[in-house]
């Protein structure tokens, strides 16, 4: 008996260090949604079943969307009584779906009802979660799908700046499709925690690593670059965004990257957005560019060998501007170096950490 309980207290130690969403039969590590859902079973967001599952492909209903927002923002979800029709206060979800509809994140129809039942469609958990995190979007989506008219045409747009979904590979987002919890979780995820947005980058993407800081010198010092969450200015959202600072001037400059299978823009919160590259690489191709004064640039080289501080790329994308200006451009890099119309170095890549 003293052998068996040595044995028993070892194996209730080993299922202790092994979280739920690990513990789950039916979410193997190969899961395309695995580390989302365990980072938000790790966050208390989602739980599994009574029979060890945790149901990655299950579509989510509106009253189990409430209730993982209510988890995720801290409501006691106390069971009471609410003001839709079809919500009673016996139902399990009551005091979730009360306290997210009073914080004006999830509304109910026209004719008084909640339809807690119901699956809960991408385009609609995307008006939610764009009311949840306040993100700032910049530009149009670029789903084929997704059209100025809809009432989520906004929150999709929100969701593609802040890289929380990239959409099908088919270049659709289909709002109208219910969603799963390992897609909600990815949602999620990607709104809470930068490494995760990461995910959404394209194939060849010249989108940063979120997860890094990107230094850059000029002959006036270095601006350094970082990826961070801006707590909410004067009333105004702000979210995830980049940071410049420089270490010549006080001045910090807050932007967005947003990149579509046709572009790839940089926004500046609650003002104006740049062109910076168009999409597909075409040496000859000319787009505007430029804030105040619009200049004309063209794409005059690829795979061109740039030097920088930080290492030698031999996969350069070269663009002039009509004023003489030239930027390099690479994979994963963003804008290495960039030179005046004199051939001078203006800024260049010099770290990154």
């Amino acid at each position: 008996m003293k052998k068996f309980s040595m044995i028993s207290a070892a194996a209730l130690a080993l299922t202790l260090l092994v979280s739920p969403a690990q513990a789950a039969t039916d979410l193997p590590a190969s899961h395309g949604f695995y580390d989302e859902m365990t980072y938000l079973v790790n966050k208390g967001v989602i739980s599994g079943y009574e029979d060890g599952t945790i149901k990655p492909d299950k579509i989510v209903t509106r009253a189990e969307a409430a209730i993982m927002i209510g988890k995720l923002k801290n409501f006691k979800g106390t069971q009471t009584s609410t003001n839709f029709k079809d919500v009673s206060k016996s139902q399990k979800a009551s005091g979730y779906i009360a306290e997210a509809a009073k914080a004006g994140y999830i509304s109910g129809y026209p004719d008084g009802t909640f339809k807690p039942y119901a699956p809960i469609t991408r385009g609609d958990m995307s008006i939610i979660l764009d009311r949840v995190f306040n993100i700032i979007h910049i530009g149009s989506t670029p789903f084929s799908d997704v059209s100025e008219n809809m009432r989520a045409y906004d929150a999709i747009s929100a969701m593609v700046t802040g890289n929380i979904t990239a959409g099908y590979s088919d270049n659709t987002f289909r709002p109208n499709q219910s969603i799963t919890r390992g897609q909600l979780s990815a949602f999620m995820s990607r709104a809470l925690e930068p490494k995760f947005q990461n995910d959404t980058h394209m194939a060849n993407s010249y989108l940063r690593d979120k997860t890094k800081t990107y230094s850059y010198t000029s002959k006036q010092g270095i601006v350094t670059s970082t990826y961070e969450y801006i707590a909410p200015r004067n009333g105004s959202e702000y979210g995830y965004m980049w940071v410049d600072r420089s270490n010549f001037g006080s001045r910090t400059l807050l932007y967005m990257e947003l990149e579509t299978k046709d572009e790839l823009r940089y926004g500046y919160p609650y003002s104006e957005s740049d062109l910076n590259i168009v999409y597909p690489i075409k040496v000859g191709k000319t787009f505007e560019n430029g804030l105040g004064e619009i200049y004309i640039s063209t794409i005059t080289g690829v795979n061109k060998t740039v030097d920088t501080p930080y290492k030698k790329f031999t996969n350069a994308v070269e663009i002039t501007a009509s004023g003489g200006d030239k930027y390099y451009m690479v994979e994963g890099y963003g804008t290495v170096k960039t030179l005046n119309a004199l051939g001078e170095t203006v800024s260049e890549l010099s770290s990154v950490k």
